[in-house]
């Protein structure tokens, strides 16, 4: 541990599916300020025909802007948090075998099938507690070929293998390991059972570690390189970005849902042991690791994709639609018009967006949206009642009475979606801060400096110094019939 200190420069690397960014953040008593001085493109490439992602890049991507924030400020703490269950495979020698998979890639098709007719749901949920996602963890490793898992010595997730790069230390952050499908989340260790009913060697995995670890200096090597020197500290985070989006939730007590909105609304609430039972399996929630050990229980649902995705269809054919003036078109169109079911998988791949909004609105009876502004309402409308709907679920599965809603992430920006979110839940929507995971990441830096004292006091610090707006809830029972 670093004295306890009053305040702290640290560098947050926040690495999303699509680009990185490093934020440079400044923690007091009384302070919590964020800059962003560096983002970069994270864009998969070709392996030898398995889509990759292209780590080289990434990784100079993290280095210059490490550069960066400390050509800003004396970074004293660095910091990475990133998505979930991709990894790379590491020789006897810690080098790569090979760019990691993308989550995207093919070759896990069919495998998440295989697995629960051999094993069963039942097995897999009651040892891990974790939605069934063909992306796992662990359906990617039983795509690996033989030979590969024969030579590899050790898998790091994608936030701990860039930890390794920079520090030199090997160890699995628990929030992140919790992503796999490979841990016991009840017991918080590698699920052995798992590893031995579905024939994983269980060396493969290295030790857990938790969010606020200090693994010391960087490699002598890279503290040339970033201008920096070995006072400056390599620090676990909450290393999947939903925990540390969920650690930068402003709440004031226990009895709150959030949603973390951005392309994918990740919805739940935070609770302190796992839900495992069989309507929860069958709910398909999630149970995944929180800071503290608390468990994040939630589901996702497909967010403003379907808005961003119909944003594209339209400036691809032509028709320049601006954002803001769609937003507040779709103010002004009948509410709940028509509505599509958010969660169907109809919507996740790209194309055509609008068409198929029309199409699904067609065979259920409802009026075809045919302007921007009324596909625009038609999406908002339903996310907000997946929102809805998803709460109201984790309130009855889990036992945990949910109060006030907290949206945080990009989605707390697009007013009209808050308001409609407050109106559907008929509870109020506190939206902000809108950099929840750069947040989250640099408050669990924070409180292993001594700076912050606890969640608690990270979630204190974020309502006194964070840009936050609250919706009361208006005409909830227009929406009751839609929530049934």
């Amino acid at each position: 541990m670093i004295a306890m200190a009053s305040s702290l420069i640290a560098a947050a690397v926040d690495l999303g599916a699509s680009s990185g960014r490093v934020v440079l953040g400044r923690i007091g008593p009384d302070q919590l300020e964020c800059q962003l001085v560096h983002r970069f493109p994270n864009e998969p490439i070709d392996v030898k025909g398995r889509l990759s992602w292209d780590i080289e890049a990434l990784w100079d991507g993290v280095l210059t802007g490490l550069r960066e924030a400390n050509r800003h400020g004396a970074v004293e703490s660095i910091g990475i948090d990133s998505w979930g269950v991709d990894y790379g495979l590491l020789d006897d020698q810690g080098m790569l075998l090979a760019p990691p998979a993308h989550y995207r890639d093919s070759r896990t098709t069919g495998v998440m099938e295989r697995v629960r007719a051999q094993v069963g749901d039942a097995f897999l949920y009651e040892a891990t507690g974790l939605q069934f996602i063909a992306i796992n963890t662990l359906y990617q490793l039983l795509a690996e070929r033989p030979e590969d898992l024969e030579r590899a010595q050790t898998l790091l997730l994608i936030p701990d293998l860039l930890c390794y790069r920079l520090g030199g230390t090997i160890g699995a952050e628990r929030t992140i390991a919790s992503t796999t499908q490979l841990y016991d989340v009840a017991a918080g260790t590698w699920s052995d059972a798992v590893f031995e009913a579905v024939g994983l060697p269980r060396r493969l995995v290295p030790p857990l570690r938790e969010p606020g670890e200090q693994l010391g200096p960087l490699r002598p090597e890279l503290r040339s390189r970033l201008g920096v020197t070995d006072r400056v500290l390599l620090t676990t985070v909450a290393s999947h970005d939903t925990a540390s989006a969920v650690a930068a939730v402003p709440a004031e007590d226990e009895h709150f849902a959030y949603i973390s909105c951005g392309t994918w609304s990740l919805v739940g609430v935070e609770l302190d042991a796992p839900v495992r039972t069989q309507e929860s399996l069958a709910a398909n929630f999630t149970n995944e690791v929180g800071v503290d050990k608390t468990i994040r229980y939630l589901r996702n649902v497909t967010g403003l994709w379907l808005l961003q995705e119909s944003l594209r269809h339209w400036r691809d054919t032509g028709d320049e639609v601006a954002l803001e003036q769609v937003l507040e078109a779709a103010q002004h169109e009948p509410p709940l018009r028509s509505v599509i079911d958010a969660e169907s998988d109809e919507f996740l791949p790209p194309g055509d967006m609008p068409g198929r909004i029309r199409a699904y609105c067609r065979r259920t009876g409802q009026p075809e949206p045919t302007t921007p502004a009324a596909v625009t309402r038609c999406v908002l409308d339903s996310l907000a009642l997946a929102h809805a709907r998803v709460i109201r679920l984790a309130e009855r599965l889990s036992g945990r009475r949910v109060d006030v809603v907290h949206i945080v992430g990009g989605g707390a920006q697009n007013t009209l979606l808050c308001q409609l979110t407050a109106d559907a839940c008929g509870r109020p929507v506190v939206a902000g801060p809108v950099e929840a995971t750069a947040i989250g990441n640099l408050l669990v830096q924070a409180r292993a400096a001594g700076v912050v004292r606890d969640r608690a006091h990270g979630r204190e610090l974020v309502r006194r110094t964070q840009s936050l707006r609250r919706y009361e809830p208006r005409d909830h029972e227009r929406w009751l019939p839609h929530l049934s």
